[in-house]
């Protein structure tokens, strides 16, 4: 089995910064670097939505528009783990945020549709307060 452990969410006041962590381990696991990575984000009554995403090598990036500029996403594969910068929060980023991963894919690839990701983590709660 393949788990995927989010961290770094909490309250934080409109205009602040968060960093969240998901840390990818398990039995099964090979190597980090297969992995495309991405985050998405589930509000109360909305349906998960992509926010960003990260090739195998870490050098390509994909953000959704609402994200763009504020939130930067990317990977230390020697620690088995993907990050989200996420500054100059607004009360409409409030959701539980969940990383995912998906084998596969070529290096370069992005990866933005949930569908197309095999694992994912439980999730971590980010609320920002106007």
């Amino acid at each position: 089995q393949v788990q995927l452990v989010e961290s770094g969410g909490g309250l934080v006041q409109a205009g602040g910064s968060l960093r969240l962590s998901c840390v990818v381990s398990g039995r099964t696991f090979s190597t980090f670097s297969m992995y495309a990575m991405g985050w998405f984000r589930q509000a109360p009554g909305k349906e998960r939505e992509f926010v960003a995403a990260i090739s195998r090598n870490g050098i390509n990036t994909y953000y959704r528009d609402s994200v763009k500029g504020r939130f930067t996403i990317s990977r230390d594969n020697a620690k088995n783990t993907v990050y989200l910068q996420m500054n100059s929060l607004k009360p409409e980023d409030t959701a539980v945020y969940y990383c995912a991963g998906r084998i596969g894919a070529s290096q370069e690839a992005v990866t933005t549709t949930p569908g197309d990701f095999g694992f994912w983590g439980q999730g971590t709660q980010v609320t920002v307060s106007s």
